[in-house]
């Protein structure tokens, strides 16, 4: 009984050993994570650290590609009457009314936009409309536009325009959020593409344009060219053609609609 009871005291023992150096194993661990979260957060608190990120992060507006300066000079040699002001608030009117097209169900909403951009819209709606679900853009506000991207392929130009924008956006599915939030902002980005068809048969845009002069016949090299470099005559310039709205992305989530 002796023995029994040195045992059990021997034990007991090591278990209490056990136990202070788990304890002390956790108040270290408790005072590194303090402290890393002081050092990386400025709280006490991981989680009250992650939250506060995700609160500026939700009121931070995203930075846009701004190549405005660079790209408008190349676009107005090319295109004389190019006015970027005038664009810059059709492509801001297309999105803001594309987001409200697809809350509201309604594809009729949609301003500004060519027939593709109804499409991914229309599409958009129809899959939402599928899966039981309304998806919702609300206080929409858009804090800058910018030019991005200007390019020539074959037969087209296209300037790719890209926007910061804020708003609040979730799904819901019987009053129930399936997705995103009612309290907290969202703030993103879109691209949209600008573009300029020729309506004639379609022509490699290098510096020539596969037009020549109605006089002398000498080729004009410069799209929206007005006169003639070789005989002096004034031409029809080629920018007579429309500009349209085109493939409407969210860049952070790479997700065209």
């Amino acid at each position: 009984m002796i023995m029994l009871n040195i045992g059990v005291v021997v034990g007991l023992g090591v278990l209490a050993s056990i136990f202070a150096v788990a304890g002390v194993g956790t108040l270290v661990i408790r005072q590194r994570l303090r402290q890393f979260s002081r050092k990386v957060f400025g709280t006490d608190s991981i989680v009250d650290g992650i939250n506060r990120q995700v609160d500026l992060a939700a009121e931070t507006p995203k930075s846009v590609s701004s190549m405005t300066r660079l790209m408008e000079p190349q676009i107005m040699r090319d295109f004389p009457d190019f006015v970027w002001e005038e664009f810059e608030h059709k492509a801001e009117n297309m999105l803001t009314s594309a987001l409200i097209a697809i809350s509201s169900e309604n594809v009729d909403q949609l301003v500004e936009a060519s027939e593709d951009v109804r499409n991914q819209v229309a599409n958009r709606i129809a899959e939402n409309q599928e899966s039981g679900v309304r998806e919702i853009y609300r206080d929409i506000h858009i804090h800058q536009t910018e030019i991005a991207n200007y390019r020539k392929e074959q037969g087209k130009c296209i300037i790719t325009i890209q926007s910061a924008v804020e708003y609040y956006h979730y799904k819901v599915e019987q009053d129930r959020v399936t997705e995103g939030s009612r309290e907290r902002k969202r703030q993103t980005k879109y691209n949209m593409e600008l573009m300029y068809i020729q309506n004639s048969e379609v022509v490699e845009f290098d510096n020539a344009v596969g037009t020549t002069c109605p006089n002398c016949g000498a080729p004009i090299r410069k799209i929206g060219q007005m006169v003639c470099e070789f005989c002096g005559l004034a031409v029809t310039p080629i920018n007579i053609k429309v500009w349209s709205l085109h493939k409407l992305t969210e860049v952070d989530y790479n997700h065209v609609m």
